[in-house]
């Protein structure tokens, strides 16, 4: 069984993949930002394979604290990297978990690929593209398979508000008016399931691919339509305020979906996202 190192293991991300994929698991407990503790959980374990989650994601967290952020996000990466260029048994095999925030938002309908030039719509996305220059610029000459994951929007049951999904799901579920109004849910996502990134994550792994792999389904769904999904399951009424041109964040994953990555498809009720709970 492949001994893998994993950083952001508690995040609802980290607990699926720990759940569903076949590792022995070695779980970083400590804080991220100390590079004595991250050196010495790299020293005393010879890593088979490394998952770097840890991270401050919810955007309203990072804009709130941007500093607090970004020595998560960047110096935390920047000490797990440093680590593993120090010690005498690297891993074969790095996986750095990105997100689809280091693209632009556009008003056109459009799939973003790996081959497209980034520009971060969120100072999330700006951190974590931070991260990724980290580990492209110190791992690309050396030995160690690294291997820079974009992740599109995703859900879970165990995700909490401010998520998109947990936020509308507790508004829509607790109102008590007769008919709720919501606004600012013209945008179309590429939306996953934890399942569908823990087995992009596995077959990732399995060959050691290195570069950079968007994880998305490549279908966009309006948070509208997500919005009438979750209303009509608590049997509520809801309208839209009037809203601005659309904006699109969509994946070409066309890359992952070679190695034979295959995610669920979307079916008309919220249960597609909670089903692997």
């Amino acid at each position: 069984m492949l001994k893998c190192g994993i950083t952001g293991a508690t995040g609802v991300l980290g607990r699926r993949i720990i759940k569903k994929l076949p590792y022995k698991f070695l779980i970083f407990k400590e804080k991220i930002e100390n590079y004595k503790k991250v050196k010495k959980w790299v020293n005393l374990n010879k890593f088979d394979i490394v998952l770097h989650l840890a991270a401050i994601v919810p955007t309203n967290k990072v804009n709130k604290n941007y500093k607090k952020a970004k020595s998560v996000n960047i110096y935390g990466t920047k000490n797990l990297v440093k680590a593993i260029l120090e010690t005498s048994n690297p891993p074969k095999w790095f996986f750095y978990a990105s997100t689809s925030h280091v693209y632009p938002s556009t008003f056109k309908k459009k799939k973003f690929s790996e081959k497209d030039k980034v520009k971060p719509y969120s100072q999330y996305g700006k951190t974590k593209l931070g991260g990724e220059k980290i580990v492209e610029k110190n791992f690309k000459n050396k030995k160690i398979n690294f291997c820079i994951g974009r992740i599109f929007s995703f859900t879970d049951k165990n995700q909490k508000i401010p998520f998109v999904i947990p936020g509308l799901i507790s508004k829509i579920q607790y109102t008590k008016q007769k008919q709720l109004r919501l606004s600012n849910l013209n945008h179309y996502r590429d939306f996953l399931s934890t399942e569908d990134i823990a087995l992009a994550i596995k077959i990732l792994g399995k060959h050691c691919k290195k570069g950079t792999y968007n994880i998305g389904s490549g279908k966009e769904i309006n948070l509208k339509n997500i919005a009438k999904i979750i209303a009509k399951k608590y049997k509520k009424k809801i309208s839209f305020e009037k809203d601005n041109k659309p904006t699109f964040l969509i994946s070409n994953s066309s890359k992952l979906k070679r190695l034979g990555w295959k995610p669920k498809k979307f079916k008309n009720s919220i249960n597609y996202f909670y089903s692997n709970a």
